[in-house]
């Protein structure tokens, strides 16, 4: 009965708490290093910041794909 007074309110038990937890941890890790690996790929296909000529290099890249389009 004193076992039953101790338990969380989520009704798991401390072992089985650890081990959520264990797998929580374990799956944020394995998402973090996903995302950053995404946002390094994308970083690499196309910066952020804009290069030397600002954002007229952008201009001149969406002109020249929309020309081929049309």
């Amino acid at each position: 009965m004193a076992d039953r007074d101790r338990q969380s309110l989520t009704g798991l038990t401390d072992q089985e708490a650890r081990e959520f937890h264990s797998f929580f941890v374990q799956g944020m890790v394995g998402f973090t290093i996903i995302a950053i690996i995404a946002h390094f790929l994308v970083w690499m296909w196309r910066p952020w910041f804009p290069g030397v000529r600002g954002y007229a290099s952008l201009v001149d890249g969406v002109t020249a794909i929309t020309s081929m389009i049309v």
